[in-house]
């Protein structure tokens, strides 16, 4: 059995020299016989066509070549900043050099106001509009309300009582849970500290 084969240099680690056959077109390298088994481009203003190289010639053709030959440093400014959006043409937010952003323009068809762009309080009417400063004071009045609510039901009382019934209750409540009223007992202390807090937040408030 012949060991140097084919065959074998299928399950070497590392064959002895490659016995595939030479197959393709030549190298286009001035005086090289080689198989191209490479491509390189030709030039910016060639888009789509290359040379066919073998593996030692097209490493040096790509070491020399250089996509801005011929351009000039501004040209060349100007080309990578037009890359960034893959040469297309772009416009900025609001103006008209795109059909289709004319109507998102504050001077075109919502007047002078850019804060409705989709016009959606526009079809409700002129008086639908909301105002942004009571819309704030709705928001703190009603996130206040149930600050309120949540002090009062740490105290066992519902929304409405008066300054006399929040006090007594206060009382009443502190000493049930206070440690010297239990024979030292602190089991009632995270209790006791709720009560404090939402009693000092309604005092806060002027409810008490």
């Amino acid at each position: 059995m012949k060991f140097d084969s084919p065959l074998f240099d299928r399950i070497r680690v590392k064959p002895e020299r490659d016995r595939r056959p030479a197959e393709g077109p030549a190298c286009e390298w001035p005086g090289c016989g080689c198989v191209a088994t490479h491509r390189a481009p030709k030039g910016r203003t060639q888009a789509r066509e290359y040379w066919r190289f073998c593996l030692d010639h097209v490493r040096e053709y790509n070491h020399n070549y250089n996509f801005f030959a011929g351009m000039s440093d501004s040209a060349v400014a100007e080309y990578q900043k037009d890359a960034v959006t893959g040469h297309r043409p772009t416009w900025k937010m609001g103006l008209s050099g795109n059909p289709r952003t004319r109507r998102f323009r504050p001077d075109s068809i919502f007047g002078a106001d850019p804060s409705d762009p989709f016009d959606l309080y526009g079809e409700l009417g002129s008086g639908s509009r909301p105002d942004p400063a009571h819309a704030q004071a709705e928001q703190e009045r009603r996130t206040v309300r149930n600050a309120e609510r949540k002090a009062l039901a740490s105290l066992g009382l519902d929304p409405g009582v008066g300054r006399a019934e929040i006090k007594s209750r206060f009382k009443e409540l502190v000493k049930r849970h206070h440690p010297d009223a239990n024979g030292g007992d602190r089991g009632s202390e995270d209790k006791l500290r709720e009560i404090l807090e939402a009693y000092n937040y309604l005092k806060s408030t002027g409810l008490c």
